[in-house]
């Protein structure tokens, strides 16, 4: 597969049994071939994703010394700002040409969850960025919401399956900036192959090229959205679950031709993830003889530990 293929969540939330089935059937395909897809319908208005982009170029326009004050020491970046080149991917020593923020969930009503969760970092000198944060937040949750109700049905599990363990979960909204390349990269990209960790990932901003997916051939393609799409894409988490059936597909962030490389460049993904203790164990309906259990047991939070663990976010 060589494109990534298109759906609308309209079908899905549509009442229309028969356009909602064909929402499952395309995105259970879509993800077990693949794993990304193009989304449409989602519940992200126009005006919510200008402002968000507003208020976003308007952060990290702020002095360096500003933005330094809002990097939280001994969270593993799981909250507030993350300055340039301070990841990198697994088994990757270069740091990723990027900074970025970390809004995280607004915990309601569970007290163990709010002291396990790291508070939300308040940006003084820009309000509206903390509150258009937030409502991008739960818009896009929103959506994630429904993309794994239909994985759910897919997969032949309640359609509810995901609910509880999404609700209040340890989710993560991360605006980046790839900041204008000023001298040629020894070895680092904006962001080098890598799959993400949690169980679906929604991208905002894959308009015009450099993000690449890699499919089944190990060839690179180029995955570019709509301006209406989000793009979004299964984590290892969701394809640990599942037993490899839905792919946690490797991708990247490409520098930019030499001409573009003065430009900025901006994405948001928010990274799904659940509740720390919800069991990764593989689904007994995805294992058979032609598909051993592949993954040890292991809960959603000791999986997400050794994966910051492995980005050199935190100390083991």
């Amino acid at each position: 597969m060589n494109i990534i293929p298109s759906v609308n969540l309209h079908d899905f939330i549509s009442g229309d049994p028969i356009k909602k089935q064909k929402f499952i059937d395309e995105i259970g395909k879509a993800y077990e071939e693949i794993g990304f897809v193009a989304l449409k319908g989602h519940f992200l208005d126009d005006q919510l994703v200008d402002d968000l982009y507003s208020e976003v170029k308007k952060f990290f326009n702020l002095p360096v010394e500003i933005k330094q004050k809002y990097e939280i020491p001994d969270i593993g970046g799981q909250r507030g700002y993350v300055s340039f080149g301070k990841e990198s991917a697994k088994g990757k020593k270069e740091g990723d040409l990027k900074e970025f923020w970390h809004f995280g969930q607004y915990v309601e009503a569970n007290p163990k969850l709010e002291a396990e969760y790291p508070a939300n970092v308040i940006v003084e000198e820009l309000p509206e960025f903390n509150e258009v944060g937030k409502e991008a937040y739960r818009m896009l949750e929103k959506t994630a919401k429904y993309v794994l109700r239909a994985l759910a049905l897919h997969l032949n599990l309640e359609e509810t399956y995901f609910d509880h363990y999404i609700h209040n979960g340890n989710s993560i909204l991360r605006p980046i900036h790839y900041p204008p390349i000023l001298e040629e990269p020894k070895e680092a990209v904006r962001a080098a192959a890598h799959g993400d960790i949690n169980l679906i990932t929604l991208l905002m901003g894959a308009q015009g090229r450099g993000l690449q997916v890699q499919n089944h051939k190990g060839e690179w393609i180029d995955a570019i959205a709509d301006p209406d799409e989000l793009m979004i894409n299964v984590g290892d988490m969701l394809s640990r679950h599942t037993n490899n059936k839905l792919k946690s597909t490797i991708h990247r962030v490409i520098n930019p031709p030499r001409e573009l490389w003065g430009t900025s460049r901006y994405s948001i993904p928010f990274f799904m993830h659940p509740i720390s203790e919800m069991k990764l164990d593989v689904l007994e309906s995805c294992i058979d003889e032609e598909n051993p259990k592949q993954y040890n047991d292991i809960t959603a939070g000791e999986f997400l530990h050794e994966r910051l663990v492995d980005l050199g976010l935190i100390k083991k």
